[in-house]
């Protein structure tokens, strides 16, 4: 069964996929003001009449009376509002449509750009979601909006339209409604006021409303909406295995061979099209021959395909067994109208040739016009047939042939002398087969003819001469001969399918080692010198990578190395860039550059440039090239683009880190050391004020209270500078032999104010070693410890420290009876600037205390974890220490 009698996978799973999903419509216009909103608003309320769940999910009435009219009556969804510097937009809630889950919503304007803080950049992408949970969509767009169009709407109207769509979008409506106007009504409208308001009017009219650029995109319309509309009827043909072609629009079909007129095949193509406003394609179908054909013929047909593309021709090159079933399959496939060829040349002898491509295709091609073009291609240099005949010779494959008869001949007739063999002709054909399979056609059918000479000379009556006696053994030679010309031409085939065979394996495992390359690159470095070395070893030549660097492209990476660029290739570059287009050697823009540069564009444009000089001086990229070149292209882009996405991420992430240290410094600094503060300046200004009237004890309280929240001030600087310390990698401890119990009652003093009111209870195995560590810092982790623990738990409550000998490591606990802590915190307690929300009650602190403990009890190689308290109550920090061997003591 051919592949167009069959229906298409891809189509039918397109078909399958919008089962699943909403239906679009696009009302399309040329331009604004003509009435695409309020065609839109008409078919929802005959939707609504028909029993249809219909809601308004964002619409611009932009002040019309008719319009807003027609929305009366409509649910409308209340718009979301965003904030954006400084002031509130109005966007369209795309929470509140999905949670309604409305058969059908309304959503105007689908190019707009959402606020920034939206969920979407764009609308469309908001419609996109709409559509994916099941919900029909009706939407407005103009012309002007399409991607594609861009440049050229300002070429026309000379105003650059800064919201677009990708054309994809337009594509996947299902449903298009063009909403037309006469351009001297829409001007009229303008004048009236019922396009914008009026003091807009003026301005309209004179840089977009004018009657030459309303025809203008009035045409684009048509246009966009007629291949729409086609797209959807091959759509509909491949899923239903329609032969086609329906003539319904005109495509044109240019069959690229090697004959001499192929050139000027692809520039009548050309003109067809261009006459008919038709889109065409360039077909090249690659048999087993082409390994076989000679490289005048091989260049004739890159040329001829890059030509096809440089002229805005379809490129495709297609792998099969038969020409013309392959180009019917295509053209049927793609509703093509018109198929153009080439007549080859003739030859001497034509009763000898065989069937040729073209003559085929009149046969079979009954359902297309072919159009077959004659001639040679002017200028171009025929080399004289003996020339090329001692070109193609391969002498040495002669050579075997006539050494491979000598031999079965030998062989043959040497067992002829001691055995009666009846089927010495197998023998030749063995050598027949293996000359074949090694050196193929030619020499094969050599050996064939040698072969059946030899047959008849040494083994037919009568022998060693060429007559035959026998008649019989007159069908017996024939049929040998025609046996080994059928041998010959298969082993021949299957010699250059295996040969074509091994090409594309090697294609593929080239593609794989670069994307196991590129895969494993860690960052753009390692990329960009993966893309360059590898493309360069590929092509056998130099490659560059140019990325955009201040404004401007530098070259990045080099194989061999290179950063420099001569002005031909410095501008090919630049264009290449700035129009997302090839440039430079092979293109049609600034072809005398030494190097083709290729964009490397991804979904969110272009990344960078990749640069190649072949070395071989005059000779052009072959198709086989430029597609794999392309598809390098494009995995170097993605691979780029993923490298950039990272570092994006983790600048966002660091950026998003520091905006919270930052505000949780400036949180710690305004609130909790400013309470300390406030503390001594009203206890000075008491005693300032009231010096004379205060008692003693009353004078004794305040410098109390002056010296403890000054003391309390000191441990929040100190520990600030700990961090900092800590965080720049400058602390580092100074250990000595010490015993932990001193420095647990070192803290413990120091921490008595802290402690009123409290029982500390103490329990140190005796088995606890001495322990090398920093006396000063880890007295200030227990110290922390047991601040902590006053802060949250409940005035009068125990705090418990206890440390037992484990192992290698002594385990060392301070337990609170507290509220405790949640499990999900139990490990943030440790970040900088976290406290667990309690709500009104918070407690004061700038949150570094145990940040800092972490840090210094893991620079003396221990480690701390927040734990449950025994039966669930409170909360105990638990520090593992690390034991060394003891000193020894010197006596």
């Amino acid at each position: 069964m051919a592949e167009a009698d069959r229906p298409s996978p891809e189509a039918l799973l397109a078909e399958a996929n919008r089962e699943r999903r909403g239906r679009l419509k696009v009302f399309l216009g040329a331009a604004p003001g003509v009435g695409k909103t309020y065609a839109m608003l008409e078919a929802a309320r005959d939707q609504r009449l028909d029993g249809v769940d219909v809601v308004a999910g964002i619409v611009e009435t932009h002040g019309r009376r008719d319009t807003q009219a027609l929305l009366d009556g409509l649910e409308v969804v209340p718009r979301r509002p965003v904030e954006y510097r400084d002031l509130t937009f109005r966007e369209m809630d795309l929470d509140a449509i999905l949670k309604r889950r409305p058969k059908l919503a309304l959503v105007d304007e689908l190019a707009h750009t959402n606020v920034p803080g939206s969920r979407h950049l764009k609308r469309h992408q908001d419609v996109e979601e709409i559509l994916a949970a099941g919900i029909d969509v009706y939407s407005t767009l103009n012309i002007q909006h399409l991607e594609s169009l861009n440049d050229v709407v300002e070429r026309i109207a000379g105003i650059r339209v800064r919201e677009t769509v990708p054309d994809g979008v337009l594509q996947t409506a299902d449903e298009i409604e063009l909403i037309d106007l006469p351009p001297q009504t829409l001007i009229k409208r303008l004048a009236e006021g019922k396009v914008y308001v009026p003091d807009q009017a003026r301005r309209a009219i004179d840089h977009f409303f004018s009657a030459g650029t309303l025809t203008a995109l009035r045409e684009m319309a048509l246009r966009a909406a007629a291949e729409r509309v086609d797209a959807q009827m091959v759509n509909y043909m491949r899923a239903h295995a329609i032969p086609g072609p329906w003539p319904t629009r005109e495509r044109i079909l240019a069959c690229v061979g090697d004959g001499g007129a192929v050139m000027r095949l692809v520039r009548t193509a050309k003109r067809t099209a261009d006459r008919r406003q038709a889109p065409w394609m360039a077909v090249h179908v690659e048999t087993w021959r082409h390994a076989g054909l000679p490289e005048e013929a091989k260049n004739r047909i890159s040329d001829a395909l890059r030509l096809a593309g440089q002229l805005g021709a379809e490129t495709r090159v297609i792998q099969g067994e038969s020409v013309v079933a392959e180009l019917l399959d295509f053209a049927r496939a793609r509703n093509v109208s018109q198929i153009i060829a080439g007549r080859p040349r003739g030859g001497r002898l034509p009763f000898l040739r065989r069937r040729n491509v073209t003559a085929e295709l009149l046969a079979r091609a009954d359902s297309f016009d072919v159009t077959v073009v004659g001639g040679e291609d002017e200028g171009e240099a025929k080399p004289p047939p003996a020339a090329v005949r001692r070109k193609r010779l391969d002498w040495n494959g002669y050579a075997v042939a006539a050494v491979a008869t000598v031999a079965a001949s030998a062989c043959g007739y040497g067992l002829s002398l001691f055995l009666d063999l009846p089927n010495i002709s197998l023998i030749y054909l063995m050598a027949v087969l293996l000359v074949a399979i090694r050196h193929g056609l030619g020499p094969s059918i050599a050996v064939s003819v040698a072969s059946f000479m030899s047959y008849n000379f040494f083994f037919t009556d009568p022998l060693f001469t060429f007559d035959i006696a026998d008649t019989r053994n007159i069908l017996t030679v024939v049929f040998f001969l025609i046996t080994a010309f059928i041998t010959s031409n298969l082993a021949a085939r299957v010699r250059a399918q295996v040969e074509a065979t091994r090409l594309s394996a090697r294609r593929t495992a080239n593609l794989y080692d670069f994307s196991s390359r590129i895969a494993a690159a860690a960052d753009q470095d390692d990329v960009l010198w993966a893309v360059v070395h590898h493309v360069a070893s590929t092509l056998r030549g130099r490659s560059l990578v140019l990325l955009p660097e201040d404004g401007r492209l530098a070259v990045r990476a080099g194989f061999p190395p290179e950063d420099r660029l001569d002005d031909k290739a410095r501008a090919a570059a630049d264009w290449a860039w700035a129009n997302a287009q090839p440039a430079g050697r092979g293109s049609a823009t600034l072809p005398t550059s030494d190097w083709l540069f290729l964009p490397l564009k991804t979904g969110r444009g272009p990344v960078g440039v990749l640069g190649v000089q072949i070395e071989a001086a005059g000779r052009l990229l072959s198709p086989e090239e430029s597609r794999l070149l392309d598809t390098l292209a494009d995995q170097a882009a993605l691979a780029i683009e993923r490298t950039n996405l990272v570092a994006d991420i983790e600048h966002a992430r660091l950026a998003t880190e520091t905006e919270r240290l930052r505000s949780a410094l400036l949180s710690s600094l305004s609130h909790d050391l400013r309470t300390p503060l406030v503390s001594i300046l009203g206890a000075a200004s008491s005693l300032v004020s009231y010096e004379g009237t205060l008692k003693p004890a009353d004078r004794l309280e305040l410098a109390q209270t002056i010296q403890e929240e000054a003391e309390r001030l000191n441990r929040f600087v100190q520990n600030l500078l700990d961090m900092t310390r800590l965080g720049s990698g400058q602390l580092r401890p100074r250990t000595d032999w010490v015993d932990l119990r001193d420095i647990v009652a070192s803290a413990i003093e120091r921490a008595k104010k802290l402690l009123r009111r409290r029982t500390v209870k103490v329990e140190i195995d005796p088995a606890v070693p001495l322990l090398r560590l920093d006396p000063m810092l880890m007295e200030q982790v227990v110290f922390n410890l047991l601040d902590n623990a006053c802060k949250y738990s409940p005035p009068g409550t125990p705090v418990t420290v206890w440390a037992v000998a484990r192992g290698d490591r002594v385990i060392v606990e301070v337990c609170d009876q507290g509220p405790g802590i949640a499990p999900e915190d139990r490990e943030r307690i440790f970040d900088m600037f976290y406290r667990v929300e309690e709500g009104d009650s918070r407690t004061a602190g700038t949150g570094l205390g145990l940040a800092i403990c972490r840090g210094i009890v893991e620079a003396h190689g221990g480690r701390i974890s927040a734990q449950p308290g025994l039966n669930g109550a409170g909360t105990c920090i638990v520090m593992r220490l690390p034991t060394a061997p003891p000193p020894e003591v010197v006596e």
